[in-house]
């Protein structure tokens, strides 16, 4: 049966995901809603980056954990190339780590992926408004830090660490040498040195052994509470 004449647009969906399982069940979940549908898949950053030119979408939905480059660094290219196109991020890392550091990058919204469709969809249409969507804990988080009433003695030691230095944290933690995080990030040894410094400072570790052992510590954790 062809669409109603005037039927208004659907919300056109850019979805980036290196899981294809997982791409499945959103293109499923977002082409059943009457107001929404998927433009596009993506695995990475450049097919992401590809797509944008020929779809342009209305939303892009990314995972934060892509090969190559990471998606924190994918929103900032997002955002400087297309700073109009929303973004939400769905991913199964840490709201109190990520959800912050993701809306500085300039996304709308955050929510894992352990919330039900019903959610996702509400997070979807709430980001394509022009709203910032976290959950509620986390939107509480958010308004003392900015009223103020956590000041940065308060926050954790990773916190702290800036987009990039995090980067090069969980690295190490993966236990990827200096050299191999460079060509990951596409840095020189260098800077990759300055980075690990300036973590070790803000984690108060001394030695590098320790600092890889502590990264390394911290990816099992996050690994079990996923």
């Amino acid at each position: 049966m062809p669409p109603e004449k005037n039927a208004p647009a659907k919300s056109r969906v850019l979805i980036v995901d290196d899981h294809p399982l997982t791409r499945a069940g959103l293109v499923y979940s977002i082409n059943r809603e009457p107001d929404l549908t998927v433009c596009g898949e993506a695995e990475n950053a450049a097919q992401t980056l590809k797509l944008l030119e020929v779809t342009h979408p209305d939303l892009l939905l990314l995972d934060l954990t892509l090969p190559g480059k990471s998606g924190l660094e994918l929103i900032k290219d997002v955002k400087a190339m297309y700073p109009d196109i929303p973004i939400l991020v769905i991913s199964m890392q840490d709201e109190a780590l990520y959800a912050d550091r993701v809306l500085r990058a300039g996304a709308g919204g955050y929510i894992t992926k352990n919330e039900k469709s019903e959610k996702l969809m509400g997070a979807v249409r709430h980001v394509l408004r022009g709203k910032i969507y976290v959950s509620e804990k986390m939107s509480a988080h958010i308004l003392e830090m900015f009223s103020g009433r956590h000041n940065a003695a308060e926050r954790s030691a990773i916190e702290q660490l800036s987009d990039r230095e995090f980067e090069v944290f969980e690295l190490l933690g993966e236990g990827l040498s200096a050299h191999e995080i460079g060509k990951r990030l596409h840095l020189s040894a260098k800077t990759v040195d300055a980075h690990r410094a300036n973590i070790k400072k803000k984690v108060k570790i001394k030695s590098g052994s320790e600092l890889i052992s502590y990264a390394a510590r911290w990816i099992a954790n996050k690994a079990k509470a996923q």
